[in-house]
This record gives structure tokens, C-alpha cells and sequence, in this order.
């Protein structure tokens, strides 16, 4: 008689889909609370490893989405508190993933600098508040955000508000900045026309 059933899936290859499947979401969370391509490469591997050693013992209380990211949630808290005694400046992010390689030059760079704006206001964010905001951009559920967090979904809704509101006022601020030179410049083009 041939069993019907199938073969277990092994701690490799179990490691191995979910590092495909959520990786690129994990190198984001990395890239957020990690600003140098080095930190971020440390911070990934603490996270493969930390999810390599949780892997025998995790009993399916959770989705594996919700239990990798939980996982990478708290190596990146640690790897933060690692290091928050070294300030240094934001790195470049030169290693931008841009999804539509067809666009033109143009389009390349307003995506970018969009992208690295975010990413800038995201950690300047507390830390509650960049976790939460963090978790929603990756798709997680309110639901799902709780369990990584250890909370309930109600304070994910209130944290979301805050840290969009948070985000909103980080990027005004930014563009109030920069609206003086604008107009100025533009000042200067009508008064030299004149």
C-alpha cells in the first residue's frame, strides 16, 4: 500500500520558502530601522538566523507570515538598541528597488526620492509608531499587526492614526521648507523678466 500523505516539509525547506516568500518584506522592515547598506545586511542576517533557530519549535499558533515578522520585528528592536549610541547621518540609498524598469529616467528618480523621503520620515518616527506603520505597509491586517506586536487591534488602529498623522506632519514640514526657495526662485525669474 502506497501512503497517500505527504512527506513532511523539511526545517531547510521550510527556511528557505519563507525566505522566499517574505523576504523582500523582511529586507523593508531591515531597511527601515537600519540606515547603512552594512547595518541592514547584519540586521538580515540576525533575522535568518533568530528565524533558522525559531523554526523547530514553531507549533502554528500563528500564520507564518505573522510569526517571521514577529521575529523580525524584535531583532530589528535589538539591533536598534544596539546601536543607538552610534549617530551617524543617513546613509544613501543607492540599492532602491525600482519596480517598473521600463519608466524613464524621470520617473526613476521622483520614485526614488519619494522612497527615500518615506523611509527617512518612517525613522524618525517613534519607535512605537514606526513598528505599526512599518507592519501596515507590508500588508499586514490590524489583526495580524496585534500579534507581532503583542497588542490588540484597536491600539494598531490608534497607532496607525497617529504615525500617518505623524508622517503627514514630518512631510509638510518639509515641504514648508522648501517652498520659501521655490517661490523665491520663481520671484527671482519674474523680477529679472521685468
Amino acid at each position: 500500500m502506497v501512503n497517500s500523505r505527504p512527506e513532511p516539509e523539511t526545517v531547510e525547506a521550510r527556511f528557505e520558502r519563507l525566505f522566499a516568500e517574505h523576504g523582500p518584506a523582511l529586507t523593508r522592515l531591515a531597511a527601515a530601522y537600519a540606515a547603512a547598506p552594512s547595518d541592514r545586511e547584519d540586521l538580515m542576517q540576525d533575522i535568518a538566523f533568530a528565524v533558522w533557530r525559531a523554526l523547530p519549535s514553531f507549533r502554528g499558533d500563528s500564520s507564518e507570515r505573522t510569526f517571521v515578522f514577529r521575529i523580525g520585528h524584535n531583532r530589528a528592536i535589538t539591533h536598534r538598541a544596539r546601536h543607538v549610541a552610534q549617530t551617524r547621518p543617513l546613509a544613501p540609498l543607492e540599492d532602491l528597488e525600482i519596480a517598473d524598469s521600463g519608466a524613464d529616467a524621470t520617473d526613476r528618480i521622483v520614485a526614488e526620492e519619494r522612497h527615500e523621503s518615506l523611509l527617512k520620515a518612517v525613522r524618525r518616527l517613534t519607535p512605537t509608531l514606526r513598528e505599526t506603520i512599518i507592519l501596515s505597509l507590508e500588508g499586514l491586517s490590524h489583526s495580524e499587526i496585534a500579534e507581532v506586536l503583542g497588542t490588540n487591534p484597536r491600539t494598531v488602529a490608534v497607532r496607525l492614526t497617529r504615525a500617518r498623522a505623524a508622517l503627514a506632519t514630518l512631510f509638510c514640514t518639509r515641504d514648508e521648507s522648501s517652498t520659501p526657495a521655490i517661490n523665491q526662485d520663481r520671484d527671482d525669474r519674474e523680477s529679472n523678466s521685468e
